[in-house]
């Protein structure tokens, strides 16, 4: 889905300065990751498969890691550095220079917010240009908001200002509806905003907040967007909270892949990447785990105890079977890998079979390069083969069980590295 959904340009603002001091780690805290992928890129991926692709990221603590990763996986997205941490307003303003020529729509968001969607970015983003609004805050409703700024509306139902619950008076407290931090801004006419923010409240910072006030005071349109899955403004503050997100990104992926057609045979026991696409029929057994990017086919089966670590496309009618181990590799269809191997780094072809316990040795521990190995159409491995990369087995090779193979094999030959047997009568004795 990364064709331009929007007919208005768009761009996001994404918070990602905090240390995140109660994840007790030394690294930023939108770097923890699920499902192999940080939090800010959960975040920038919602907004890039809605089609805003050249996004700021407001960086602070050790913000060169937080650099290089964007700079690596997210290319016409920026960072600006906050030197200083004095509130999101401050923060955003950070970004002032970045879009002093844009004129369209800045959608304001934290990074750490992973389960956010595309979906609901792009229903905010409707819902803001459909009643003509300059500034649109996205609400949730919460039984319990406790820790969350309250949205106060008039008797009219207006939004009349966003307060923090450390500057809330009792009755405030009370209000259910809250602040998920994120905003849609008719940049041009609401960025003068950002040149006459103030700190006057019990922090001294500088609250993205006050925009709606603000806005309300000049003469701006104001609404707010009530988030139809609250879940969806999650933010992470602790590794509590980091597995509570991870449990409800999977889950919401399982549900959807047993919508279309994939049977989860125990979904409490099976966590499947939101990045993994599955075809009908295909039956996933228990103890299974599928991190990063991968295409599964029709009719396959994975599992139990399966283990696919990204970068895989399987093709239909292939089973992947017990305590089999898979990363960066392509296996095409009616092909059985269904015991105790590792395939890494492998093009696997049509009607293979691999025995128990095959290795594919890709990595070399001396040089750190990692090779690749071939597999072609009807070959079979016979149990406990070493396959020492790169390596090439022709069609319909066959390698007998327990073979170290360190060269290519040719089609239809049989590659054999075995020692004769022997024995020793009365060796016991």
């Amino acid at each position: 889905m990364s064709q331009n959904l929007l007919s208005e340009n768009v761009k996001a603002v994404i918070l990602a300065a905090g240390k995140g001091t109660r994840m007790k780690s030394q690294k930023p805290k939108v770097l923890h990751e699920i499902f192999n992928k940080p939090l800010v890129s959960w975040v920038l991926s919602a907004c890039e498969n809605i089609g805003a692709f050249e996004n700021i990221v407001i960086v602070g603590h050790k913000g060169e890691d937080v650099q290089d990763f964007i700079n690596k996986n997210h290319p016409k997205s920026s960072c600006v550095f906050q030197r200083e941490q004095l509130g999101t307003g401050h923060a955003v303003s950070m970004a002032k220079e970045n879009l002093k020529d844009f004129n369209g729509l800045v959608l304001i968001l934290n990074g750490d917010i992973p389960l956010i969607t595309a979906e609901s970015l792009k229903k905010f983003i409707e819902f803001h240009k459909s009643n003509k609004s300059d500034v649109t805050i996205m609400s949730a409703v919460f039984d319990n908001p406790a820790g969350y700024g309250r949205i106060v509306r008039d008797k009219e139902s207006n939004v009349k200002e966003i307060v923090e619950q450390k500057d809330c008076t009792p009755e405030q407290n009370k209000i259910q509806e809250i602040n998920t931090g994120t905003y849609c801004l008719d940049w041009q006419k609401v960025k003068r905003f950002f040149d006459e923010l103030k700190n006057n409240n019990s922090q001294n910072e500088y609250y993205v907040t006050d925009i709606i006030a603000w806005a309300n005071e000049n003469a701006f349109k104001t609404a707010a967007y009530v988030l139809e899955n609250s879940n969806e403004s999650f933010g992470i503050n602790s590794r509590p909270q980091l597995a509570e997100a991870f449990k409800i990104m999977n889950l919401r992926h399982l549900n959807k892949l047993m919508d279309e057609g994939v049977t989860i045979v125990s979904p409490e026991n099976t966590e499947i990447s939101p990045e993994t696409i599955i075809g009908e029929d295909t039956v996933i057994f228990p103890h299974t785990f599928i991190n990063g990017k991968n295409e599964i086919g029709k009719n396959c089966k994975i599992g139990p105890f399966s283990h696919l670590r990204g970068d895989c496309t399987i093709e239909d009618f292939v089973k992947i079977g017990n305590f089999v181990e898979l990363k960066k590799s392509h296996v095409k269809s009616h092909t059985n890998i269904s015991h105790l191997s590792y395939i890494g780094d492998t093009e696997v072809g049509a009607n293979v079979n691999i025995g128990a316990g095959t290795i594919t040795a890709n990595y070399n521990s001396m040089t750190k390069a990692k090779n690749k190995t071939t597999i072609k159409n009807g070959a079979s491995i016979g149990s406990n083969a070493v396959l020492v990369a790169p390596v090439e087995l022709g069609e319909n090779a066959f390698i007998a069980a327990g073979s170290v193979i360190t060269k290519d094999v040719g089609a239809n030959a049989l590659g054999l590295t075995r020692s004769p047997q022997k024995e020793i009568k009365n060796y016991v004795k």
